[in-house]
């Protein structure tokens, strides 16, 4: 692309910004923390699976700490990349409107929070039953309210940015 004077365009990235992936680092820091108060209460045996509400398999705590931040730490990761990858990318392209581009990394890098709030909800549950013998609430019904409340935040999401792409076809930007 080319200014009118002839002179070629400096292509611009979207900065990196740290609000794209709150959300997961929020949760991974949050299960961090979880993990270290629960520790000490956990037994050496953790019993890690359930059937009809009495434990049926154990780990050892620190493999059971160790399986539980695992993946936190990778939908972590994996939100870092996918947000950093999309804003380096950007500079391939034409400029467009970078406050939509920006909602969308947003939406993008903080999706990945959605399982990670069930893991962390499988995670506290595990502890909660080990240190004081209380099941929170069964995990397919919070997965369920977590997927649910997602997509109405996503439906909610994606019905604003029509409105805008209708409202900028009529003329009028918003």
């Amino acid at each position: 692309m080319k200014e009118p004077t002839g002179k070629p365009v400096p292509k611009r990235s979207i900065p990196f910004r740290w609000r794209y992936i709150a959300l997961p680092a929020a949760i991974l820091l949050l299960s961090i923390i979880l993990a270290g108060y629960f520790y000490h209460l956990l037994p050496n045996e953790v019993a890690y699976h359930f059937k009809d509400g009495s434990p049926d398999k154990w780990m050892n705590r620190g493999a059971i700490i160790a399986w539980m931040l695992t993946p936190q730490f990778l939908f972590a990761l994996l939100a870092g990349v996918i947000v950093w990858g999309i804003t380096k990318l950007s500079s391939r392209f034409q400029p467009t409107a970078s406050h939509r581009v920006e909602n969308i990394l947003s939406i993008m890098g903080n999706m990945i929070a959605l399982p990670q709030i069930v893991l962390g909800f499988a995670m506290l549950d595990i502890f909660s039953y080990n240190s004081y013998q209380i099941h929170l609430m069964p995990l397919w019904i919070f997965a369920l309210i977590v997927m649910g409340l997602g997509g109405i935040i996503l439906g909610i999401s994606f019905a604003l940015a029509i409105r805008r792409v209708w409202g900028t076809i009529k003329g009028d930007i918003r």
